[in-house]
């Protein structure tokens, strides 16, 4: 499959044109089902690149809105082209901006505080920590240019009081992103999830209100055997 072909996502319901970098598969789909169905306002897809999570959520939430918010002006340009073939242009916006940024924020036509929900699915490794790929488009998928912290701040400032954070990553990066939400958001839980039984967890589906003063919650674990919802 070359970057130009088409995933299909949620049994066909969804196609997407991902180009020549990251393409998306489990972590996407299990962000975007991690949204009620009946979810409306606003939901905002962090570091979206070709819109994969959020026009998901779009699919799977019909009475949200959706706005897919990505720096590359690459990947945004495919995210919109993306919203054009799957017919959702009414409900979804694409939005070029700097999240750690105010003023780039806005000059994309993001309001701060406005969000219901925020998904995201932020790069898994800092430059410095890992041997960065010399392809530069995997290199942004999976390579920040910020800290975590500073991702998930920017982030937050888009999240409205009484909204949900949910972003997936590593599990053996639980550290860094509690580190990373502490003292901005509460109610804060975390599900495990396992590729294999009895194996240890290879991803981590974190949760969290803007305001709320609950304890932290470790959720059951999870099997993800298949990625659900993508259909090739």
């Amino acid at each position: 499959m070359n970057g130009d072909d088409t995933d299909g996502f949620l049994g066909g319901r969804l196609r997407l044109r991902q180009g020549r970098g990251h393409r998306a598969g489990h972590d996407a789909v299990l962000l975007a089902e991690a949204v009620s169905p009946t979810q409306t306002g606003l939901i905002l897809d962090v570091g979206a690149g070709a819109g994969a999570v959020g026009l998901m959520a779009a699919v799977l939430a019909p009475q949200a809105r959706v706005g897919l918010v990505e720096i590359d002006a690459a990947s945004c340009a495919l995210a919109r082209a993306n919203i054009d073939a799957n017919r959702l242009a009414g409900r979804v916006t694409a939005h070029e901006a700097d999240i750690a940024n105010a003023g780039s924020r806005r000059a994309a036509g993001l309001v701060d505080g406005a969000a219901a929900v925020v998904l995201t699915n932020p790069p898994f490794y800092e430059a410095g920590r890992v041997r960065v790929t010399p392809d530069a488009a995997k290199a942004r998928a999976h390579v920040a240019a910020m800290s975590l912290a500073d991702w998930v701040r920017g982030a937050l400032a888009l999240l409205a009081p009484g909204g949900t954070f949910i972003m997936i990553h590593r599990a053996d990066a639980l550290a860094d992103c509690l580190a990373a939400v502490s003292g901005r958001i509460g109610g804060v839980s975390v599900e495990p999830l396992h590729a294999r039984p009895q194996a240890p967890a290879i991803r981590i589906l974190l949760r969290g209100v803007k305001g709320s003063k609950a304890p932290l919650a470790l959720l059951p674990s999870r099997l993800i055997q298949a990625t659900p919802g993508r259909r090739e």
